[in-house]
């Protein structure tokens, strides 16, 4: 197996592309400079930049994270009343008022993300919806705070020492840079540990769960990130125009702002950059033709999302990507296990006991128990029904047992969730492959490296090396860069094992690895598993191929009907009168004998 070159660690995410950040700005402040100063296009300019900002919020809470948010508006809105209230009422500076807007703001997207909890998809989309209407009625009707339907007017742009803010032109150079600040913070977001944990829940709840990821906790600071977003946006709003009233934050505008970040490829601020500008531009552009512009402009946009789904930048990026293809230049890869040996020992590693879980009347695990020895491998077999799946969700903590108990190297880790045993050292693939789909297969692996506790987590460039070291070790570090879903389906089932090993796991969960893998597959894949067998890795596996089984194998136990009906050594178990009748068949027995 071939080695990466030693190389000096790739930069820190933040650092990297911020030159072109300042390039940006720098562009942004000279079109400022020559822009109009005052008038139509200086308000179009105006709103097209506090509207991408707070659509750059839509690209963290539904392209990134995957949760359904129709309430951007009522974000926006938020931050547009606390700069003004500030500003006019209580006398506040606008930069204080404004940092302020997006604190208050964001404790309400945190709260509103905690109904993610129990709802998702359309439900968690009515909670949003309602959340919007809720909020429009307060800020028609609360006259005393929010001065009712009238609005509040005179909202005053901020003046620093030595730098006056007021004017068009420098108030659109403000409005301009923190969209530059905002574009800049979503992009680096997107491939920093806490943008792949996002991507991940977008993608796959349960595969995220086992790879530490605490799903409830990334979809609250999505929630929370997107609205203090949406509420830096209404600020400047709220100082571009000098006037606000309810009706410009109403829940046709939520829907306007999710159409601007779908119709430029909600997963890129760019992409939301693109399509605000397109929206908001678009029907100046066709005012010529009148009373029909506004059938053309719908025409537009419907053409556009019904043909392009990955939204306008999606289309470029495909045409002009290279995406994940730099992030492995360079990268010295290497595997803790890599520096093991086969030590079987008597020390238990994973210990079940009296294990049940049933599903109504349905008693899929009925009092298992089981015991396996660190730097062994212990296979799990038993016909189809027999409860082998649903003894590694419960001991993966998917399910939650009726009764009996599990214990990891002596922890017990019965009450504990799917994140919370995955970061004391548990890791898992599955019989229907997980991966994370909207990723590279370098992505997905950094994902596993990222586990907590492990000791690479917080080291970005050690993360990435860890990531490729897993990937050379199931042959597929020529594949880092490409899209997951490109791969074969045995290429696929080996991403998922590059994934957990990139983790350091202590005790690794195998579920039917074998599956769907032709006969040359499953060669090399035993051979893999040998490999992993002879560095010492703890495995619990389960497979239907017998073959496989006896080749990697240490001890095996028999499950049939939810019950533990054979322990112990391969030659025995396998030979087992009642294996044999539950299982295997009389022809095996002959074979094995």
């Amino acid at each position: 197996m071939t080695r990466a070159a030693t190389a000096s660690p790739p930069q820190s995410n933040w650092r990297r592309g911020v030159p072109g950040a300042l390039l940006a700005l720098v562009a942004v402040l000279a079109f400022a400079a020559v822009a109009p100063a005052e008038g139509y296009y200086l308000n179009i300019l105006m709103q097209a930049s506090t509207y991408a900002i707070a659509v750059a919020g839509l690209v963290v809470v539904l392209g990134y994270c995957g949760q359904i948010s129709l309430t951007q508006a009522g974000f926006l809105g938020l931050g547009a009343y606390c700069v003004a209230l500030g500003t006019v009422d209580w006398g506040l500076p606008f930069f204080v008022a404004l940092p302020l807007g997006m604190i208050v703001t964001g404790v309400f997207g945190l709260v509103l993300g905690l109904a993610s909890l129990r709802l998702g998809g359309h439900y968690l989309a009515m909670v949003t919806i309602s959340f919007q209407q809720i909020l429009t009625l307060v800020l028609t009707n609360w006259i005393s705070l929010t001065h009712g339907p009238d609005g509040i007017s005179g909202i005053r742009r901020p003046v620093l020492p030595g730098l006056d803010l007021t004017g068009g032109r420098a108030y659109l150079g403000l409005c301009l840079a923190a969209l530059v600040g905002a574009t800049f913070f979503t992009w680096r977001l997107k491939g920093s540990r806490l943008g792949r944990a996002m991507q991940g829940v977008r993608d796959n709840e349960i595969a995220a769960s086992t790879c530490g990821v605490d799903i409830f906790r990334i979809k609250v600071v999505a929630f929370g990130i997107s609205a203090a977003l949406g509420a830096l946006g209404g600020g400047l709003f709220a100082g571009a125009f000098a006037y606000i009233s309810p009706d410009q934050f109403a829940f046709n505008e939520s829907v306007v702002l999710l159409t601007m970040a779908l119709l430029g490829g909600v997963q890129s601020p760019f992409g939301a950059l693109l399509g605000t500008c397109f929206l908001v531009m678009l029907p100046e552009w066709l005012r010529f033709l009148r009373q029909a512009y506004l059938a053309v402009y719908g025409a537009a946009v419907i053409l556009i999302m019904v043909f392009l789904p990955d939204g306008v930048w999606g289309l470029i990026a495909r045409r002009f990507g290279g995406r994940g293809r730099a992030q492995t230049a360079g990268a010295a890869g290497e595997l803790p296990l890599l520096d093991r040996r086969a030590q079987p020992s008597e020390e238990i590693a994973l210990k079940v006991a009296g294990l049940s879980k049933h599903f109504g009347g349905l008693k899929a695990l009925d009092g298992v128990d089981l015991a396996v020895r660190r730097g062994t491998v212990h296979a799990l077999i038993g016909p189809n029904g027999s409860g082998k799946t649903t003894f590694l969700n419960v001991c993966s903590g998917l399910y939650r047992p009726t009764a009996g108990s599990i214990a990891l190297a002596g922890t017990d880790v019965t009450g504990m969730g799917a994140h919370q045993r995955t970061q004391r050292g548990l890791a898992r693939t599955f019989q229907n492959i997980r991966v994370f789909r909207g990723m590279t297969v370098l992505e997905n692996v950094m994902i596993g490296a990222e586990r907590p506790g492990n000791d690479v987590w917080r080291n970005p460039s050690g993360v990435v090396s860890r990531a490729v070291g897993a990937l050379q070790f199931v042959g597929l570090e020529d594949a880092a860069h490409l899209p997951v879903g490109a791969l074969s389906y045995g290429h696929q089932r080996y991403v998922e094992i590059a994934r957990a090993l990139a983790g350091s796991p202590d005790v690794l969960l195998l579920d039917e690895p074998a599956a769907g893998l032709n006969l040359t597959e499953k060669r090399a894949l035993g051979e893999l598993l040998s490999r992993l067998k002879g560095h010492g890795l703890t495995i619990l596996i389960i497979d239907h191929d017998v073959k496989l089984v006896q080749q990697v194998a240490d001890h095996i136990t028999v499950l049939n009907f939810g019950k533990r009906i054979a322990d112990g050594a391969p030659g025995a178990v396998l030979s087992h009168p009642d294996v044999v009748a539950a299982y295997l068949g009389e022809p095996h027995l002959h074979e094995v004998a």
